[in-house]
């Protein structure tokens, strides 16, 4: 009898996102379903929601990059994994942590997310942040 090939749950893709944040390659394309949202309620105007892989790429690509210069991402701490009673879906709580690259300086900010995995594919990553403290770390970005 053949194996079964399960495909990746939301768990898992959580995990692979994570790796992919610590290691600069944020767009997650073998991840990413045809009809993949991404939503980020309290971002500003613009920025709040991109759907399909390609509008992702265009997000993800030169915004991450031109970031990654002027902040290193080096710490993903206090994650806490909710699992729903959906098996499609989890909640997640987590901190992002790294260093102003200019200064040295360390900065944080805690996230909430809300991730649906179907068929080992991401269909909607929703990110909720506080945009003071986001707002905080990119003045901190620019003045350093």
């Amino acid at each position: 009898m053949p194996e079964t090939i399960v495909p990746p749950g939301p768990i898992e893709i959580f995990d692979r996102m994570r790796h992919h944040w610590l290691d600069g390659t944020a767009a997650l394309a073998d991840e990413l379903a045809e009809n993949t949202v991404i939503e980020i309620p309290f971002a500003p105007e613009g920025r709040r929601r991109f759907e399909g892989p390609e509008a992702i790429r265009r997000f993800t690509g030169p915004d991450q990059a031109a970031f990654a210069r002027h902040y290193r991402l080096d710490e993903i701490r206090d994650v806490t994994i909710h699992e729903t009673t959906d098996p499609e879906v989890i909640v997640v709580e987590y901190v992002l942590s790294g260093v102003i690259v200019s200064t040295g300086e360390r900065a944080a900010s805690s996230f909430i997310g809300v991730l649906r995995v179907r068929d080992g594919r991401i269909v909607l990553w929703r990110e909720y942040q506080n945009p003071l403290v986001m707002a905080e770390v990119i003045e901190r970005l620019r003045n350093a």
